[in-house]
């Protein structure tokens, strides 16, 4: 068995490069112009062109201003329904989300249901969705049905 000691560790080879020295001389290949060309912004000390600058050019965020916003990634998208489109359907309790696409009332199977309170209700129902309004919910329970909500 061999023993790990403090001073056995060693980095992998050839992760740890030297700092490239410029500027001391034309022997070492990086003098004179320490790797800059000749001339030019970039040749500069503290010269360099900003993030997105295109030589000049009227830049894509000038161009297309429109473009402009946050699109938040992390949005849930609902399929909405509401008590009236249940009512009008005559769907068999329970009513699911799998029902409701069957039903051809959401279009996406994929997407989480949402229930809202418009319309009336005039019998009890059990319904399996992912989120209720407070309207839908208070209208459901004095109908005598049952809320259930999908984690």
């Amino acid at each position: 068995m061999i023993m790990l000691k403090l001073d056995d560790l060693r980095p992998a080879p050839g992760s740890n490069t030297r700092k490239k020295r410029v500027g001391r001389g034309d022997g070492s290949g990086k003098g004179k112009t320490s790797g800059r060309g000749t001339k030019g912004q970039k040749a500069r000390s503290g010269g360099n062109v900003r993030p997105g600058f295109e030589g000049g050019q009227n830049p894509i965020y000038r161009r297309m201003p429109y473009k402009r916003g946050f699109k938040n990634p992390f949005r849930v998208e609902y399929e909405i329904v509401n008590l009236a489109e249940i009512e009008e359907r005559q769907l068999e309790s329970p009513i699911s989300p799998e029902s409701l696409y069957a039903g051809r009332v959401v279009r996406d199977d994929k997407r989480p249901v949402k229930v809202l309170g418009d319309g009336e209700i005039s019998r009890p129902i059990t319904i399996r969705a992912h989120k209720f309004s407070t309207t839908a919910r208070e209208k459901i329970e004095a109908a005598g049905g049952v809320v259930e909500v999908i984690e």
